[in-house]
């Protein structure tokens, strides 16, 4: 025993004094220091700090070394990314599984940091030195625009959305959320690069080089002579919890509820009002099949003179669909069906190869998908983009709205699943990026919060508070756009993924 206790303490801490173990450590702090920079701690200055620590780990590492030191990184910042999941999961299939899930999703969408810092490796030893770096930051957010798409994507906790309330936010409005992911890296990797090469010019060079870059893009900003906002909107904020929500009664409460706190606003003449998803519950049937009701919701619209928008479920052909009903004056009744449903919650992907897991039926929520890019012409004058929910935080989704005519966005949400988390106060930060992007207003009506109305440069003109009722009443106007609005993120994608091949390809030499 005592010689087994000798040998083993040499090992330990050889193990413990090792590179290896340190540098995993450091990218497992790094990336604690990003996950801080989403609300709510909201300390969006660490992100800069917190990728330079990561790079610093990639920096002379083996490819493998690399893999592991991001897989690590990315499992353990997605873990706190992901934690307020296990709120809403937690209650269905109890907090064993809520754990498993939310780990499951970090190790999986770690990986993509793994793929990064591995392909960083790449570059150092195939490029010039001073353009690793920024093949580094350029592929990362790609790994970034991998994990976010797709049936089972998950668009949150991406880098650039930290930045929604700095003045980092311009960049976005021409290289979109995963441009300023891009920046924040480049600064990062040079900056890690500065200090474990002593390469302080290349750092001071990209530094100018984005100084130079941010004030052009302040100077040029659309949003900064957008037009006039002369146009009233109402965001309806109930409040109404989930624990209320499908209980006996709760759908003469929500209807009595919006239509008192709607008309309370009329004195205001509201051109659009937005109440939130499925905030109009009908258990086993959808709106579309109550006549009376949807009568009583013209009328309302009628008497407002305004378009009402509300969040009910619609059936068609035997099929359940999330959907926002449009009710205005003069026009037919409309309806917006969500294209991009929530994976295991509201669609089980593959449910049919998986249907042997436990809890399967009930992470299934059993809608159809929408499969029209839907804009809406209302009483405001303006053609609305609905996103209901989680496809707001698809960039995809929103742009492909505004090539078709959009010029105001609406984001109608439930977030009540998840209570006092960060969730709604992430979600609500995505919106804010929305609007950046693309240039325009947005209006967004939460069932518990965060509703209100967001300008084109991102700050929210009107903002309710969680968990309070609430009938938001403020101004919009035309949308002043943007270049991203114009290319959508497709081509920025594109771009960064060439600019990597186009560093990492070794030149021919003579």
């Amino acid at each position: 025993m005592s010689a087994v206790t000798k040998t083993s303490r040499p090992t330990l801490r050889i193990l413990l004094s090792s590179t290896a173990l340190r540098d995993t450590l450091i990218a497992a702090i790094a990336a604690v220091a990003l996950a801080l920079g989403f609300p709510k701690t909201g300390a969006a200055w660490l992100a800069p700090f917190g990728t330079a620590a990561l790079f610093w780990t990639f920096a002379g590492a083996s490819w493998k070394g690399a893999l592991t030191r991001g897989w690590v990184a990315g499992t353990v910042f997605f873990c706190i990314s992901y934690s307020w999941w296990t709120y809403t999961i937690g209650s269905d299939v109890g907090p064993f599984w809520a754990g498993a899930a939310v780990f499951v999703c970090a190790v999986v969408d770690g990986l993509t940091w793994g793929v990064a810092g591995a392909l960083y490796v790449l570059a150092q030893r195939r490029a010039l030195a001073a353009l690793a770096p920024l093949a580094g930051a350029a592929v990362f957010a790609v790994a970034e625009w991998v994990r976010s798409i797709g049936p089972v994507g998950i668009p949150f906790a991406q880098l650039g959305y930290t930045q929604a309330e700095t003045p980092l936010r311009v960049f976005a409005a021409y290289i979109g959320t995963y441009g300023i992911t891009f920046v924040l890296c480049a600064i990062g990797a040079y900056g890690a690069d500065a200090i474990v090469r002593r390469n302080v010019r290349a750092f001071g060079v990209t530094v100018a080089v984005l100084i130079c870059a941010w004030i052009a893009c302040w100077l040029a900003w659309p949003a900064r002579h957008a037009p006039p906002a002369t146009i009233p909107v109402a965001a309806v904020q109930g409040n109404i919890v989930q624990t209320l929500k499908w209980q006996p009664g709760s759908l003469e409460l929500a209807v009595g509820r919006y239509t008192a706190m709607t008309r309370a606003l009329a004195a205001a003449h509201p051109r659009l009002v937005v109440w939130p998803e499925t905030v109009i519950a009908i258990r086993g049937m959808g709106l579309d099949l109550d006549p009376s009701l949807e009568r009583r919701f013209s009328a309302l619209a009628n008497g407002m003179k305004a378009t009402l928008v509300v969040g009910s479920i619609s059936e068609r052909e035997g099929n359940f669909y999330n959907s926002l009903f449009f009710f205005t004056p003069g026009l037919a009744r409309a309806i917006y069906d969500k294209r991009q449903l929530v994976p295991f919650a509201e669609d089980f992907p593959a449910e049919r190869l998986l249907s042997w897991l436990p809890y399967v039926g009930e992470l299934n929520g059993g809608f159809a998908h929408g499969t029209t890019n839907g804009v809406f012409r209302t009483a405001a004058g303006l053609v609305v983009a609905p996103e209901i929910c989680w496809e707001s935080a698809f960039a995809d989704l929103v742009h492909a709205q505004v090539a078709r005519g959009a010029q105001l966005l609406v984001v109608s949400t439930d977030d009540a699943w998840f209570g006092e988390t960060s969730g709604p106060y992430q979600h609500a930060q995505i919106s804010q990026l929305r609007a950046i992007e693309n240039g325009m207003w947005l209006v967004r009506a939460a069932a518990t919060g965060v509703s209100g109305v967001i300008a084109p440069d991102g700050h929210w003109t009107q903002r309710a508070p969680m968990d309070v009722q609430s009938g938001i009443v403020a101004m919009v106007g035309p949308p002043p756009r943007s270049l991203f609005a114009r290319i959508g993120p497709a081509p920025v994608i594109a771009a960064l993924a060439l600019l990597y091949l186009v560093i990492v390809v070794p030149r021919r030499r003579p």
